[in-house]
């Protein structure tokens, strides 16, 4: 069996026009699909895998602005998802290379919406889109927080577009 791999990308790629990405999205990962995964009635990645992709995603990127697991721990706090929206655009199969990017699109006073996208660069396919709605939560209370100001200033603005909302304008401005 092999495992799907992640590797932080330290540059971005040039996206292709038609992602519904915003063209600035600087945290991408090259994601090389392993077989764990795999439906065992088509030879296919199951869907629930994606959504632990989408979480693993989102932790890396996190750990990259320097809030790692761990750190939360020790703060007794730990992002919890409230909420996923998921459209499955794309089969993928053992040994795919995929292109992934996240980003942050809106923050509440205890909640931030994280976008998710996965392509497959050699056909251009998107394979799906993500939204997810992480609410950061006291550990001890088991119930949402303040953000703090440190942890919002260490991403990058949020961006106003949400995700798909970028490739419907491009569409309408042709």
């Amino acid at each position: 069996m092999t495992i799907t791999r992640f590797e932080v990308m330290r540059t971005p790629p040039m996206p292709h026009t038609d992602w519904p990405a915003p063209a600035d999205i600087s945290f991408w990962t090259k994601v090389v699909v392993g077989d764990e995964g795999m439906s065992r009635a088509v030879p296919h990645v199951n869907n629930a895998e994606y959504v632990r992709w989408i979480d693993r995603l989102a932790e890396l990127a996190t750990d990259a602005a320097g809030f790692t697991r761990e750190w939360h721990l020790e703060q007794g706090t730990m992002w919890f998802v409230a909420r996923h929206e998921i459209d499955y655009r794309g089969e993928t199969f053992a040994s795919d290379e995929l292109l992934a990017a996240t980003w942050l699109h809106a923050f509440t006073r205890t909640s931030v919406r994280r976008d998710t996208l996965i392509v497959r660069p050699s056909d251009d396919r998107v394979i799906c889109i993500a939204n997810t709605r992480w609410a950061l939560v006291d550990l001890k209370t088991r119930r949402p927080i303040r953000i703090p100001g440190e942890i919002k200033a260490a991403f990058p603005p949020a961006h106003s577009t949400a995700i798909g909302e970028t490739a419907t304008a491009r569409r309408s401005d042709s």
